[in-house]
């Protein structure tokens, strides 16, 4: 008897997407998820076409990921629907709740229907320079007890892969030490504002975990 798949949450993609990705010089690599709810980080993010990339490789790879936003965004009726299509999730930034408490709350709800749900996010959080990475998708994957999805959006190698799938310990440097070493040698658009892969708030200046990086190719 043969073992079951270790990704069964397969999708089917754009034919289109993946055509016009080709044409880019782009790659996909992905045999799909472990289970049905995650929460998937992106990196690096370092400007403004990593975007109009990362929804091509969506829609080509058929995940019906998401993302989150201000709910603020969603009240206007023509950008409010174009958010939903794409993806985006409301969030109420003044929530008793918190951003983190809302989806680990939606990420709950999905369990108990067996719904699907991915969440990806950008873990700098900003295409800027910063000291690291925020918080929220840790918190989020840590909360809601599912696996984090560890994508590399390499303009170096022009190949956008899911590439490891990780259950947090709960010890954070070991984590993100796990983290830098899955990451080590990916290429953002602008090498120089890759920020470091170490937690990073306004407040704290912990020890930084380097990953190597280049510049990006011309």
């Amino acid at each position: 008897m043969s073992a079951p798949p270790t990704h069964p949450v397969t999708f089917r993609g754009s034919r289109l997407a993946r055509w016009i990705l080709k044409i880019l010089g782009w790659r996909l690599e992905f045999e799909g998820f472990p289970t049905r709810q995650g929460v998937a980080i992106v990196y690096p993010h370092t400007s403004n076409w990593d975007f109009p990339i990362g929804m091509l490789a969506k829609w080509a790879l058929g995940i019906p990921a998401h993302f989150w936003g201000k709910d603020s965004l969603f009240k206007f009726p023509l950008i409010g629907r174009w958010m939903r299509w794409v993806g985006g999730i409301p969030i109420d930034r003044s929530s008793s709740r918190g951003v983190v408490g809302q989806m680990v709350h939606q990420f709950e709800q999905h369990k108990q229907n067996d719904q699907l749900l991915w969440l990806g996010l950008a873990p700098e959080g900003t295409r800027s320079l910063t000291p690291g990475w925020r918080s929220g998708f840790y918190q989020v994957a840590a909360g809601a007890q599912v696996p984090l999805a560890l994508v590399k959006l390499d303009w170096g190698q022009r190949c956008f892969s899911v590439v490891d799938f990780y259950d947090l310990t709960g010890q954070v440097e070991q984590d993100y030490a796990h983290m830098a070493q899955v990451f080590a040698g990916v290429q953002g658009f602008h090498a120089k504002q890759m920020g470091p892969i170490t937690p990073w708030s306004p407040q704290a200046s912990p020890k930084t975990v380097k990953v190597s990086s280049a510049s990006h190719p011309s």
